[in-house]
């Protein structure tokens, strides 16, 4: 028996930083997914408070971000999770937030793709070094 192939994460360059997000949720990333993320990042961990974030790809067709900072953020979730993130796993957790509050958009094709980037998003997060952090956190 085989086991499925791992996800693995691409952080894009400054060339594709632009091209990437436009193409899959076109002129709505920066409407509506990049600012949905960073109003969660901030309502999620009271450190929060703006900076670059990276952008990344995965090889299952999934995109997420996450800041650039070393040092891990303190979350408290509405639903009782209280506790420590690195970066990648606040970008992580912040844009499954996010996902899932705009697959409930009322433009079907992009309630889809956010549907969509949810599920490649958490397919990538079952394979992450947080993942039980992530889970609590988000569920």
């Amino acid at each position: 028996m085989t086991s499925p192939a791992s996800i693995f994460s691409e952080r894009l360059d400054d060339r594709r930083r632009l091209d990437v997000p436009a193409k899959l949720f076109g002129i709505r990333f920066p409407m509506y997914v990049e600012s949905f993320v960073f109003d969660t990042a901030g309502s999620l961990s009271e450190q929060y408070n703006g900076g670059l974030w990276h952008f990344n790809l995965l090889s299952n067709g999934g995109f997420y971000m996450a800041p650039d900072q070393a040092e891990p953020f303190h979350v408290i979730c509405d639903n009782g999770f209280e506790g420590d993130l690195s970066a990648d796993a606040f970008g992580i957790t912040v844009c499954l937030y996010a996902y899932s509050m705009l697959s409930f958009s009322g433009n079907e094709e992009f309630a889809q793709t956010c549907a969509q980037q949810y599920h490649w998003l958490r397919e990538y997060m079952a394979e992450h070094a947080e993942m039980t952090v992530i889970l609590k956190a988000t569920d």
